[in-house]
């Protein structure tokens, strides 16, 4: 199994992070979690057409983590980037039906134009919902199973999940964007991997409502240690990788988000970087995605 960091970054439009996405690959089976900004670049520049994707799964509904999905879905359906004849498969909670449904009527004058004028298939721009109300197993496909389960990214920020994904002996579990939650150290306890979301604030801007509000909606350095160290992961990576501070995230170093972490976790650890690759097999590799 292996697992491609396409984009470790947040709503900030950084050219070295992009928007958050998780590629897993297990056996000919290509699975993508959550689309943001710069995904469908990513997939190409490691080599992967659009309409490569098997699947798609969201783990909640703010713009920074499928604002892509519209892109990937009509990009796909093009002759040179997958020529899809049949629908996009997609997975999430309760929301991704209205979503799907919603991104078909903005794109219906394009959808008609291309049908009419290219001779498209009709088909390969329809969409293939799942969409599950409860934790639980939401894909059990060719040796893959991938089980969701709830979160907390706010009391206002409602449905929002992780996921766990099995395959050939071997977890990896992606937290989603969550504070410091106990179903990610349940599902996560002795996975050979978990993706897990952090947050840091700095300088005066960190005491500021809109700022304060922010991080109560994630997990700090030092939370996510803890969660770690419960769960003792064999790798644990960081994604999603929000620095709040003036004037540039840039500010707030990874240096000190490794110091902070290292207050409650003295485990394997790694700070993501877009195209970043975990390999899983009878040992744990990390290296940088060939592109192309």
């Amino acid at each position: 199994m292996v697992v491609t960091l396409l984009g470790t970054g947040t709503p900030a439009p950084l050219l070295d992070r992009f928007g958050y996405a998780t590629l897993v690959s297990a056996g000919e089976q290509v699975l993508l979690f959550d689309v943001g900004r710069g995904a469908v670049q990513r997939l190409w520049q490691v080599g992967l057409l659009p309409g490569e994707v098997d699947e798609v799964f969201l783990t909640h509904y703010h713009s920074d983590h499928l604002i892509s999905l519209p892109d990937l879905w009509l990009t796909s359906w093009l002759p040179p980037y997958g020529a899809k004849s049949d629908p996009l498969r997609i997975t999430g909670p309760a929301g991704v039906r209205a979503l799907t449904e919603g991104l078909s009527a903005a794109f219906a004058a394009d959808i008609a134009i291309r049908i009419e004028d290219q001779n498209l298939p009709p088909a390969g721009v329809a969409w293939d919902v799942t969409e599950f109300t409860e934790d639980g197993v939401v894909y059990d496909e060719n040796g893959i199973t991938v089980t969701a389960f709830t979160v907390n990214h706010g009391e206002k920020i409602e449905p929002a999940v992780g996921y766990k994904i099995t395959y050939g002996g071997h977890t990896v579990v992606l937290s989603g964007d969550t504070k410091k939650e106990a179903a990610v150290i349940e599902a996560a306890t002795g996975a050979d991997l978990l993706v897990h979301q952090v947050a840091m604030a700095a300088g005066a801007i960190a005491d500021t409502p809109p700022v304060v509000a922010i991080m109560g909606h994630h997990t700090s350095p030092v939370e996510a240690g803890e969660v770690f160290a419960a769960a003792a992961p064999g790798l644990a990576v960081y994604s999603h990788i929000v620095r709040l501070g003036p004037p540039t995230a840039a500010d707030i170093s990874l240096e000190a988000l490794i110091a902070q972490t290292r207050e409650s976790y003295d485990g394997p650890l790694e700070v993501g970087a877009d195209l970043m690759t975990i390999t899983i097999g009878d040992e744990i590799t990390v290296g940088t995605a060939d592109t192309r």
